[in-house]
């Protein structure tokens, strides 16, 4: 760099960020806000934060119930190939599920993007995803921030963080302490592997050198890629009538752990929960990722969902009813088990090779 050069004024854009690219991102993705609004939410973007009235939202005395999540190593995924419009609704259900298992309606959603170098073709694509997320749980997208920091990711990374708020009425917070020996185990089925587990299926990619850009060995109408990259499934819009209406008694989201560690979270003190693994079909891509990683039945149980995305409990005689209604609504529903009396945990057992010793296996979680 010559002399003159380092005389001359320095600016923002010298260090790499962009702030017309910034304001330009803003202007592209503000229609995309407001199409989540819902009662409550009614601002628009560009305030230097959201306001959400919970009363214009029907709730009389609510208790607030907030989470946060990424989607992890699947942006990797998602980045090396050019899979940018499903991440969104990852990280948006990645929250709202978390609000659901505590009885909460999701309010208002807010998002951080942050990268080295802003693409505003691929942050608005994300950031469309993450409204479709939104619509699919039924919350406004309120805000968010976008992050330009160079030196910070390598060319063309990009991580997301969601923060989701919910909300109950006062005394109908699920808490699990009505669950007792007797309850039946539902498990609503996973869209895939959804957002745990990528660190090993990214190995496994690598080790096995999988091409991605091929049909799937276990699906030849779709690319590998496709199926590993589909969207975790939101559960809230089919969940909320039969939490309204007292039928639901837990509720576990299957994420990092598996069902042996997540179901044992909502059990109270003196129940243990027994899951019947012959109750439902192994998904034939879990089956693959098993076989391809030679994965033992209780490393497969405790990374990856194994195709169930929810555990709801239900009292054993609302279990039909309970499993009618989200059928109705476009659930498959498997009836997996249920609550006995024991120490607090959980065990997996079925004669399926792909699941388990005869033994099965058991795992217990103190929340």
């Amino acid at each position: 760099m010559s002399d003159d050069r380092r005389k001359a004024p320095y600016s923002y854009a010298d260090a790499g960020v962009s702030i017309a690219a910034g304001n330009a991102l803003v202007r592209a993705i503000a229609p995309l806000a407001r199409a989540t609004r819902r009662p409550g939410a009614d601002a628009e973007l560009g305030g230097f934060g959201g306001v959400f009235d919970p009363k214009a939202a029907g709730f009389i005395d609510p208790l607030l119930v907030a989470a946060n999540d990424g989607v992890g190593t699947k942006l990797k995924l998602a980045i090396e190939w050019d899979r940018h419009d499903g991440v969104g609704v990852d990280l948006v259900a990645m929250c709202v599920n978390d609000l659901l298992v505590q009885g909460a309606e999701p309010l208002f959603f807010l998002d951080y993007f942050a990268c080295g170098t802003l693409d505003p073709v691929i942050a608005e694509r994300v950031v469309a995803s993450i409204a479709e997320g939104c619509k699919q749980a039924g919350c406004a997208l309120i805000g968010g921030e976008t992050a330009e920091m160079p030196g910070m990711y390598a060319a063309g990374d990009y991580d997301l963080a969601g923060f989701a708020v919910g909300a109950v009425e006062r005394g109908q917070l699920l808490t699990g302490e009505g669950i007792a020996p007797g309850d039946v185990l539902l498990g609503l089925a996973s869209t895939g592997v959804h957002s745990n587990g990528f660190s090993l299926v990214r190995r496994l990619a690598a080790d096995k050198g999988w091409r991605l850009d091929r049909p799937a060995l276990f699906d030849a109408d779709r690319l590998l890629i496709d199926t590993l990259m589909t969207p975790t499934r939101i559960y809230v819009a089919s969940l909320l009538p039969s939490l309204r209406a007292g039928l639901i008694k837990g509720l576990a989201h299957i994420t990092g752990g598996g069902l042996l560690e997540n179901v044992p979270r909502v059990l109270p003190v003196g129940c243990h929960a027994v899951v019947d693994a012959d109750r439902w079909e192994l998904p034939r891509l879990m089956a693959w990722l098993q076989a391809q990683g030679a994965i033992e039945p209780a490393e497969m149980a405790r990374t990856f969902n194994t195709g169930v995305g929810m555990v709801v409990v239900v009292a054993a005689d609302d279990a039909e009813s309970v499993t009618a209604a989200l059928t109705a609504v476009g659930e498959t529903v498997f009836a997996i088990g249920a609550v006995e009396a024991g120490e607090r945990g959980c065990t997996v057992q079925g004669s399926a090779e792909t699941w388990s010793s005869r033994e099965g296996w058991s795992a217990t979680h103190h929340a």
